[in-house]
């Protein structure tokens, strides 16, 4: 059915429940699909193929409508919108009764609501049967089976989408309290009428209110005497019943839900046997297994990235780069163009040279993203963030700050943003401070270029120390700033849903590498490329602009890149075309290997192998990469840790990690003199 009239509809439903992948069928918009909670920090928003009035609202998976975190006070504001004409509720009917708790809140908001009941694939291949017609019959709301990821039930859901919202349906008032909490929910009701007026529905209120909710109070504007007759109507509904305000509310709904589960689910397997998941997870979150496993896993990305398989792609791939770039320079030899002059030497050693030094290492990679999404989509990195929680809580952080310090391997961007949906301010400061000692995508060419130069025997080990160069860092730098008591707090409580074990689908896993993929080469051709332009031209021109010296050593860069070099002169790689190449990572990381190529002016990434190999040894290769690895992020995760933290704190991080990169380069530096002394 197609609409005329605008409608805006919100998704809404559980962490896992397969609301993003939903989304995507939707509005065909290329969004990340992620298998652990907190991947949807924000609302995002899309029009329905083909039905461009319908817009569809993409809000953060919650498990309830109390705002606790900022996913819930995102997704709490929407739906209490009146721009918002219909709710649709994801439900995964894999883990029914779960999902029915948020279900019901939902249902008291008196809005037009269809249930989207999705997984059905699993619950069919399972050999479980989820009866949506008796679903719909026991809620009194529209249900629909889908399945987002095999594309089903879609059509039928937009249908229903669009009926439900044009009838204005709401679902009935189902009273599911009985006994103290009835009479407490309803003496609620007649006290605050006056107060709703309109704002919010009446049952809705009353049943906030008598779980506590503050944002409530504060919403309706209680005074003092009222929210006092609330406690004491509370007190002794607690006193009667023997249970505690949150307990018996949820008490209440859970014995709802087992009743409809009852009439709705027929399970194949028996309540005591163990399912495959759980088989699974006895293994890969065991208290002696977990951790040799993750390394594991660890170990077999590096070597898929960077091992024989990698470097057989970037060798063939770079191959193909060295013809075009030298196929290119031909064409501008036959055009006319001096080989000796500065257009030649801007649009081959400068924009040629310095952008495809940076594409030759986007094979390896889109293998490090692959073999990271399969994790990530099978379910996998979810128990990574689960075993997490013990060692972060020693910094005074939680296992959820995994999430956004994994998104850190990415890009330090979205990394950085995803800390919105930390519990307190201290766990997000002190999670951005920490986050850009991850390796990012943009220091890998960085990594790629000097383990081929200095250790090509030991690619993988190497990539995989500087990988945990960061992390060790991190940790101990976690520990310092918790005993200067700069963050000092105590960790919130962490709950964390282990999502099923999941066969990562191809079509999820080819939008990751695309979406990977495009942007690699769009920050190629944008800031790669007008960065290459202007180190060429502060390289070729000297301060009176006239042509440098063939050694640039006269060059405007090179009076610039000599003022910072004095700072790494202790740690053996204090020249200007090292401190100049370490300022322009400043822009964006990929920038310290297009600077270098420019400065040396070599066509192939094997000439610059070489030359890198001869000024510096590996112990000055090694401190150089330890700064790369540490130091402040790029200008634009610097620009999102002010978004997120304030001016202020987000120069303190930026020179914390600077500060950081510093010292523990110097200390690598002293290392590796005493061990050439010895």
């Amino acid at each position: 059915m197609t609409t005329t009239k605008s409608l805006t509809v919100a998704l809404i439903g559980n962490q896992n429940c397969g609301k993003t992948t939903l989304f995507n069928r939707l509005t065909g918009a290329n969004q990340h699909v992620g298998n652990w909670p907190g991947v949807t920090v924000e609302r995002k928003e899309g029009a329905v193929s083909g039905n461009k009035h319908i817009s569809i609202v993409d809000l953060p998976g919650i498990y309830s409508l109390s705002p606790y975190t900022s996913e819930e006070l995102i997704s709490r504001q929407v739906v209490l919108e009146d721009s918002t004409d219909l709710l649709v509720n994801i439900v995964d009917a894999t883990n029914l009764e779960r999902n029915l708790y948020l279900t019901l809140q939902l249902a008291e908001l008196g809005k037009p609501m269809v249930i989207a009941l999705n997984m059905m694939d699993e619950v069919k291949a399972a050999g479980d049967v989820v009866d949506a017609k008796a679903l719909e019959h026991e809620l009194g709301i529209p249900v629909v089976a889908i399945s987002a990821k095999k594309n089903e039930g879609i059509d039928r859901l937009i249908r229903t989408m669009a009926d439900t919202a044009a009838s204005g349906k709401k679902p009935p008032i189902v009273d599911i309290c009985s006994g103290n909490l009835h009479e407490a929910i309803h003496s609620v009701m007649h006290l605050i009428q006056s107060n709703v007026d309109g704002k919010v529905p009446l049952r809705f209120a009353a049943t906030k209110l008598v779980e506590g909710d503050e944002a409530m109070r504060q919403q309706l504007k209680l005074s003092t005497e009222e929210i006092h007759v609330i406690e004491e109507i509370v007190e002794m509904m607690e006193h009667r019943s023997g249970l505690e305000r949150d307990a018996a509310i949820a008490d209440a709904r859970y014995s709802f839900i087992e009743s409809v589960m009852v009439k709705v689910v027929r399970r194949k397997r028996a309540v005591s046997e163990k399912s495959k998941n759980d088989k699974l997870d006895a293994v890969l979150t065991n208290r002696w297994l977990a951790f040799p496993v993750f390394f594991a896993a660890m170990a077999l990305v590096f070597y898929i990235s960077f091992g024989p398989i990698g470097s057989w792609v970037a060798d063939q791939f770079n191959l193909l780069l060295e013809k075009g770039v030298g196929a290119l320079a031909d064409l501008l030899i036959r055009a006319g163009v001096a080989e000796d002059g500065w257009v030649y030497g801007l649009l081959v050693n400068g924009v040629l040279t310095g952008v495809s030094s940076v594409i030759g290492f986007l094979p390896p990679i889109l293998l490090l993203f692959l073999c990271l999404s399969i994790l990530e989509d099978s379910g996998y990195m979810a128990r990574a963030a689960f075993l997490m929680d013990r060692p972060l809580r020693r910094v005074g952080l939680t296992g959820r700050a995994f999430i956004p310090m994994l998104m850190g391997f990415g890009c330090g961007v979205p990394a950085i943003m995803a800390t919105r949906a930390l519990d307190s301010d201290k766990d997000k400061r002190l999670t951005c401070w920490l986050t850009p000692f991850m390796t990012c995508g943009a220091k890998v060419p960085v990594y790629s270029l000097f383990v081929a130069a200095f250790f090509p025997r030991h690619g993988t080990l190497a990539m995989l120390g500087l990988y945990g160069l960061g992390v060790l860092v991190a940790i101990v730098s976690g520990l310092i700033l918790k005993r200067m008591k700069l963050f000092d707090a105590a960790a919130s409580p962490f709950l964390m849903e282990l999502p099923t074990y999941r066969l990562p689908t191809v079509r999820t896993t080819l939008r990751l590498l695309w979406d990977k993929g495009s942007d690699f080469l769009k920050r190629a051709f944008t800031i790669i490329f007008a960065a290459c332009v202007v180190i060429w031209v502060l390289q070729y021109f000297t301060p009176g602009f006239t042509k440098s010296a063939p050694d640039s050593s006269d060059s405007i860069l090179a009076i610039i890149g000599g003022g910072l070099a004095w700072l790494f002169m202790p740690m053996g790689f204090g020249t200007w075309q090292a401190a100049s190449s370490l300022l322009s990572g400043l822009i964006a990381k990929e920038g310290v290997i297009a600077t270098m190529a420019v400065i040396y002016a070599q066509g192939d990434e094997g000439a610059l192998e070489s030359i890198i190999g001869t000024v510096m040894t590996p112990w000055t290769a090694l401190a150089f990469l330890a700064f790369v690895v540490l130091y402040m992020p790029c200008m634009a995760a610097f620009a999102a840790m002010r978004r997120e933290l304030g001016t202020k704190w987000a120069i303190g991080g930026a020179l914390f990690q600077t500060g950081t990169a510093w010292i523990v380069s110097l200390i690598v530096a002293m290392i590796g003199r005493i061990v050439v002394g010895l």
